[in-house]
């Protein structure tokens, strides 16, 4: 060995020592971390699945590649990390022999073509990602259009130039060793280190300087992730692996549908034997968030995705996810030492740590550890409340999330804590819940009138009585939920549908005044109590209808319902075969048993419910129902399906006032009307009123065409099943009165409706 080799090798060694000590030490600390947080036993089952599942979203880029060439961009850089970290493996050959191979791997030409290309092709890739980080990059005036706005931009920098510098230096080594006819692999296997090699110098010692330079390079990254744990953009190149792991569902969906139920040390919260000394109510500390919680605030990447989907953050309130789960990050991670010394709150706030304890703690650990997790600017709190109440519970931030992060599940155990410990919540959300313990939906109307939208049909709507069970030949139950009951514009919607199964001949039944609110709003806004209450009698009712059937079946207009019947009953005891009445209606018209007939010589177009779509993935069948009609053409929105954009009424939102911002009803209304629709068809109440009341907005500025109309699919495709003469209500007909105690959040118009009788 030379003694240029002597000194590359010693410098080389000494870096790396540096950097392993470093790395460990910073690995050990973020594991403490990590298991800081409460325990979670639903995270360990189907392992086989779980790996599949992460191979396939991590090696398959399943997630990433929605975004199809930032994903591809990724991908190639992901996988030159993983496998080219075998060539700077190999530079610690170099530094000692510029001659010498990776044993075994080295020299085989099927490892010598793979590298090949990853390192050609992983320097346009990372190329790509700085171009598309820079065009994007935030500026002082439209900062919030980057999806990288709150990044900690520097970071992302340093990790794709040093990207950038690991390649060039591989591709130099490989260019030199095909200089010096030592390269080991034929010109088809590895042509552009062959014609590199055509052009730089044939020097064994500037190929041991280069491998130096290579490893300094990598050790340099390696020492600064180290001293920067919350480095996410560097860090998740390892903690994805295990977040996705350990992500909620094995099989790969996101975090989304069903809420995670009210969890304390690991296991369901029972209400009636609950101990509020005892037991957690929520999340109060962020400690408090379960393991997985900070393996996820660990992972963050801060690429913004969600950021960029949010319909708060687009419409000018503080909620941006990213940001939420940075400051969580950050706040658990500067708390740390406090509470790896033992330090906490118990459930009455007194502090478990002995003095002696805390005496090492460092003081900014200990004025992190006195800041509130949830309180505005005054009290400096992690989290301030118009963030926690912004959110919509649309889904868009889990959805598009690259690396799993279940951001709903913690604004909810936020929400929880606040609202049953605290009780503290906006003022319009407590009228909500005093209506829904009190009259058992969320406007306070009288349950009896639950019945009143079947007065002036010309057919009678069969119903369960009290306490009694479905006829043998009924194949459905229909629930028709609070807004298909009580709500003027909803009630139309429950009639059309009614109209649609009498003609198609489907047996079903309704349990009238024995429904109650299926707790969404409720649970949304963090009042499990409430929610189980309405939840478990709601059950017993369903239950008893259904007697000892083996099938189940429930037909749902509201999108709401339709989640919580399908996917959260069965957390207590209530397993249904859930249908919303868009899919039910497409197989209707698909087995002929409904045929639309009448041309309707209309422009329509769809928009998304949430629920219905992003977090239960009924995209087609709405869609297949408006392409059966005849006269009609179909336009899509500007963001539809996956990515479509909240209507503001989720999350318990829709009884909440817009305060702050762009209401977020008008901003998807303003989208619709751009595709210059006659029709704006919709599949869920919520997204009725709030649409509705977007269009009454922009038609009373003259930004709305007089002869738009927002219908739900049922309305439209009735209108076109009937003959005109029929199309409307029967004379007879009466509507109640518009409920009483509206949503302000419903939009300027107080109320005002746009849609007709189909």
């Amino acid at each position: 060995m030379g003694a240029v080799q002597i000194v590359t090798a010693s410098i080389a060694l000494a870096i790396t020592l540096v950097a392993v000590v470093l790395v460990t030490r910073t690995v050990l600390r973020m594991s403490r971390v990590v298991r800081l947080g409460a325990p979670d036993p639903t995270r360990g089952d189907a392992k086989g699945t779980r790996t599949a599942t992460m191979f396939r979203e991590t090696l398959g880029h399943t997630r990433m590649l929605k975004w199809t060439l930032v994903g591809a961009a990724h991908w190639f850089v992901m996988i030159g990390f993983i496998t080219l970290s075998t060539l700077v493996l190999q530079a610690y050959f170099e530094v000692f022999d510029p001659h010498a191979h990776l044993p075994i791997i080295g020299g085989w030409t099927v490892f010598g073509l793979f590298t090949e290309i990853i390192s050609v092709l992983g320097i346009p890739a990372i190329v790509i990602l700085i171009a598309i980080r820079l065009k994007n990059r935030p500026t002082a005036d439209p900062a919030r259009k980057s999806r990288f706005a709150g990044s900690t931009m520097w970071q992302g920098y340093f990790v794709e130039w040093i990207i950038v510098a690991v390649l060039v230096c591989g591709m130099l080594i490989r260019g030199i060793a095909a200089a010096e006819g030592r390269l080991g692999y034929p010109v088809w296997a590895a042509p552009v280190s062959h014609a590199l090699g055509a052009i730089l110098p044939a020097s064994a010692t500037l190929l041991s300087i280069v491998a130096m330079i290579k490893i300094i390079i990598s050790m340099t990254w390696a020492i600064v992730i180290s001293q920067n744990i919350t480095m996410g953009v560097a860090w998740h190149r390892f903690t994805a692996f295990p977040n996705v792991f350990f992500k909620r569902n094995p099989t790969g969906e996101p975090a989304l549908g069903a809420l995670r139920p009210m969890m304390s040390d690991g296991k369901p919260l029972d209400f009636e034997q609950a101990d509020p000394e005892k037991d957690t109510f929520g999340v109060s500390q962020v400690e408090n968030f379960t393991w997985k919680g900070m393996l996820d605030f660990t992972t963050c990447t801060e690429c913004g995705r969600c950021q960029s989907q949010c319909p708060a953050w687009n419409t000018g309130k503080p909620l941006s996810p990213k940001l939420l789960i940075m400051s969580l990050r950050d706040h658990a991670y500067a708390k740390a030492p406090y509470l790896l010394a033992g330090g906490g709150k118990d459930m009455m706030g007194e502090e478990k740590a002995t003095p002696e304890q805390l005496a090492g703690v460092p003081a900014e650990a200990l004025a992190e550890a006195g800041r509130p997790l949830v309180g505005d600017a005054s009290m400096n709190g992690v989290i301030d409340p118009d963030v926690l109440w912004s959110c919509t519970m649309c889904g868009a931030c889990v959805e598009q999330c690259p690396v799993d992060i279940e951001h709903i599940d913690h604004i909810v155990d936020m929400r929880r804590y606040q609202v049953l410990i605290e009780s503290s919540f906006p003022s319009e959300a407590g009228v909500m819940l005093r209506n829904l313990e009190n009259k058992g939906n969320p406007w306070g109307q009288n349950p009896n009138e639950r019945e009143d939208w079947t007065k002036g049909l010309d057919f009678e709507v069969p119903k369960v009585s009290a306490g009694g069970s479905l006829d043998p030949d009924t194949e459905y139950l229909f629930w028709v939920g609070c807004a298909g009951a009580l709500e003027d514009r909803a009630k139309k919607v429950t009639r059309a549908v009614a109209e649609l199964l009498h003609t198609a001949g489907v047996k079903y039944a309704i349990l009238g005044n024995g429904e109650t609110c299926t707790g969404d709003p409720a649970r949304r806004i963090g009042n499990e109590f409430v929610f189980q209450m309405l939840a478990q009698q709601n059950v017993e009712t369903i239950n008893t209808a259904f007697g000892d059937r083996p099938s189940k079946k429930i037909i749902s207009t509201c999108a709401h319902c339709f989640n919580t019947l399908g996917n959260e009953y069965g957390q207590l005891g209530g397993d249904y075969e859930v249908i919303h009445h868009t899919q039910l209606l497409s197989q209707l018209v698909a087995d002929g048993q409904l045929t639309p007939i009448q041309p309707l010589d209309a422009t329509i177009t769809y928009h998304d419910p949430c629920y219905l779509g992003r977090h239960n993935r009924v995209f087609a069948e709405p869609r297949e129902v408006l392409g059966s009609l005849p006269g009609t053409q179909y336009t899509e929105m500007p963001r539809f399906a996956e990515r479509s954009f909240c209507c503001g009424a989720g999350g318990a939102r829709m009884y909440m006032e817009e305060r702050i911002g762009k209401r977020i009803n008008v901003e998807r209304t303003e989208e619709a009307l751009t595709t210059k629709p006659d029709i704006i068809a919709i599949g869920c109440p919520f997204c009725l009123t709030m649409l509705s009341d977007g269009v009454t907005s922009k038609k009373s500025s003259g930004d709305a065409p007089e002869g738009v109309e927002v219908l739900d699919v049922s309305q439209v495709l009735l209108r076109s099943v009937k003959a005109p003469a029929t199309v409307g209500a029967p004379a007879d007909s009466t509507e109640a009165p518009t409920a009483t105690g509206a949503p302000a959040s419903a939009g300027e118009s107080g109320g005002a409706e746009t849609t007709t009788e189909p």
